[in-house]
């Protein structure tokens, strides 16, 4: 009798309190990510001021977010921090021009993705997005050691510090100096223009003076004149001796 008293009152207490029943456990939706930018990642690291700069006057920032949101290919962003840029020398970012500028930017980034322990492991050299005059490809290499990532340019070495984003399929991590590309740091021959100027000797040698002595026959030396008056001699004493004999 009681079983049946409990069975008829379930349906009154559901109606009594139907909030228990909007209250069941569901696991939560995810949240909607949105397209990956290098630039909203580097703001909200903060203290990327100048690289976000660079990145947005040479467009290779687009060229980042276009990449690796719309194809299968990673990419890996070594972004040097503001101190990075001030401990430059003096002129060194004003002296590059437009193409260099691009070419310095794209110098740190790879592209691929690559985590922390794949740079530590990884062969060297690893091609960057950079390419020289020629289309010759710019190299980084690495070199790892007791967890610890070293870069090189071969003009500059530094740290690779923590990374800013490890999530394929980007990664992005901090480094504490600019990357100059080696071909940056080569001596340029110098040119005709540059060339040094000649010596009083080389100039003396090389004067339309004495080019045009050089043309003239040197003087004859005193004994050959005199044998060419002896010889002259004998002839006409000849030659009278005959006309004597004829008359």
């Amino acid at each position: 009798m009681a079983q049946l008293i409990f069975l008829s009152l379930i349906p009154l207490f559901f109606l009594l309190f139907p909030q228990i029943q909007a209250q069941s456990p569901t696991a939560p939706a995810p949240a909607p990510t949105g397209p990956i930018d290098i630039f909203a990642i580097l703001k909200k690291a903060g203290q990327y001021n100048t690289f976000i700069k660079f990145l947005n006057e040479t467009q290779v920032g687009m060229q980042i977010n276009n990449q690796v949101n719309n194809s299968n290919q990673g990419m890996t962003v070594f972004a040097p921090s503001d101190n990075a840029f001030t401990n430059l020398p003096g002129g060194t970012l004003n002296k590059l021009n437009d193409q260099q500028k691009v070419q310095l930017i794209q110098y740190h980034i790879l592209p691929k993705f690559y985590s922390f322990d794949d740079l530590q492991t990884v062969s060297n050299p690893v091609r960057t997005q950079a390419t020289g005059q020629k289309g010759e490809p710019f190299g980084l290499n690495f070199t790892g050691q007791n967890n610890q990532v070293n870069v090189s340019s071969g003009a500059v070495e530094t740290n690779i510090y923590n990374a800013i984003r490890k999530e394929p399929p980007l990664a992005v991590y901090q480094l504490d100096k600019v990357l100059i590309p080696l071909a940056f740091t080569d001596a340029k021959t110098p040119s005709s223009d540059n060339a040094p100027a000649p010596t009083d000797d080389s100039a003396k040698s090389g004067s339309t003076a004495d080019k045009t002595k050089a043309k003239e026959p040197s003087p004859a030396p005193n004994g050959a004149k005199k044998i060419n008056v002896g010889v002259f001699g004998l002839i006409s004493g000849v030659f009278l001796f005959c006309m004597g004999a004829l008359s």
